[in-house]
């Protein structure tokens, strides 16, 4: 099973990364829709889709608009998008209404219900919420031979209420907005900085942490250093974009 980074900052996207999106080709499941979500045209392999958002900030969902092309001629039959029914809701009213986007795409929307949602190959998600203003959400996926966690828009810490959530992953995709030193503008903000990732990883005992959901005004190929934390957590890495993992 391969894990495909589209898209791997925040807010905006530069020269060298697209705001939020990944893909598991094998199973048809998407987390996040930002603006490197147009990869995922020459990923699709199944006849449905299944997209699971962490909120509704546009940096997270304005790639809902792509999907008219990104559906063309790929034989794709059904399209679902997850979300926290207000969040759809807003969606719809505002991301999709005419005098923004003429049209809206065959989606199915979907609350995402109080228990595990079955995937392909005998999967299953959980979800939890998390503290972001506004608020988010972050998805847990379970196969019986590996699993991964998705979190992101929110402020790590070694204590963080969904430790116990993400507990034993294979692979946690976590966010990392900010560098050390930036502890204040990350609580304010919601969004996290890279020595927390590190602790919680470590008291979490996941297998590999991946960093994404960087700072766009930051262009380099190395926004923050993962090897600072290496002696806290040492399987901690960052994404790029295009880069695929394998679980």
């Amino acid at each position: 099973m391969n894990i495909h980074f589209l898209g791997t900052t925040g807010y905006h996207p530069n020269r060298r990364r697209h705001t939020s999106c990944v893909m598991i080709p094998e199973t048809g499941i998407i987390l996040d829709a930002g603006t490197g979500i147009f990869r995922a045209r020459e990923l699709i392999r199944t006849d449905s889709l299944a997209v699971f958002l962490s909120h509704a900030h546009v940096d997270h969902c304005i790639g809902l608009t792509y999907f008219f092309d990104l559906l063309h001629e790929k034989g794709v039959a059904h399209v679902q998008v997850f979300g926290d029914a207000p969040k759809l809701a807003a969606i719809q009213r505002h991301l999709f209404a005419p005098e923004l986007f003429p049209a809206t795409p065959p989606f199915d929307w979907q609350d995402l219900p109080p228990g595990p949602i079955p995937l392909p190959d005998d999967g299953v998600l959980s979800w939890i919420a998390l503290d972001h203003p506004g608020s988010s959400i972050g998805y847990r996926l379970d196969w019986p031979e590996r699993s991964l966690a998705y979190i992101t828009d929110t402020t790590a810490s070694a204590d963080a209420p969904y430790i116990d959530f993400i507990r034993g992953v294979d692979l946690l995709i976590h966010e990392c907005n900010f560098p050390d030193g930036f502890e204040q503008l990350a609580l304010q903000t919601g969004h996290s900085c890279l020595t927390p990732v590190a602790e919680l990883s470590q008291k979490a005992g996941v297998g590999m942490t991946i960093l994404t959901h960087f700072n766009g005004m930051d262009e380099s190929d190395q926004p923050i250093d993962p090897t600072q934390v290496r002696s806290i957590f040492d399987k901690i890495f960052l994404a790029q974009d295009e880069m695929v993992v394998e679980l």
